[in-house]
């Protein structure tokens, strides 16, 4: 779920830089819809991760690096909806949304991946081990890779499929209200 969040992001990315670009209102309302299903993905993956954590360490949350990062970047990504929800001018809240969300991907790495690296952690891929079961080939056996990389296109293909529903909708919306 967490790969397919971070596609997801990663495509919101890529609409709000064609937005900046061309300041066409189509490309911040995908932005838009890209970044609500990463950040469902997000949090769909703090829900499922407290339930594992509970069940492998006792606790649905014990302050590990990685469950605290994982919650600093959801936050980030939920003041993006929060400054898209505070402006009034469609234009104004296109243009500030698409730079915060620039800003908000490039938080996203170093909170998920990075700076809980640099720390002791419960989970595999803190200071001192080896690397992240999810990328290093070693930590994976041949059986866990025959679920994990569909499961990964399978949430990516999911998420993308609800998307484009919802950029539907939003399209017939701003049609019916003539702003398209």
């Amino acid at each position: 779920m967490w790969f397919g969040m971070m596609i997801l992001l990663f495509v919101s990315l890529v609409y709000s830089i064609k937005y900046l670009r061309s300041s066409s209102l189509v490309h911040d309302v995908y932005a838009q819809a890209y970044a609500a299903m990463g950040l469902i993905f997000g949090v769909l993956g703090i829900i499922t991760g407290a339930l594992w954590a509970n069940f492998q360490w006792g606790s649905p949350w014990v302050g590990d690096p990685k469950q605290n990062g994982a919650a600093i970047a959801l936050l980030i990504y939920f003041a993006y909806f929060v400054l898209r929800g505070s402006l009034v001018d469609a234009e104004k809240k296109a243009r500030l949304s698409a730079v915060y969300n620039i800003f908000s991907f490039f938080m996203l790495f170093p909170t998920l991946w990075i700076l809980p690296r640099l720390t002791e952690s419960l989970h595999p891929g803190g200071q001192g081990s080896e690397g992240n079961p999810g990328i290093n080939g070693k930590d994976m056996s041949a059986n866990m890779r025959t679920v994990f990389y569909p499961a990964v296109i399978g949430w990516t293909l999911l998420g993308v499929w609800i998307t484009t529903l919802k950029i539907r909708v939003q399209m017939m919306q701003l049609k019916k209200e003539g702003i398209l």
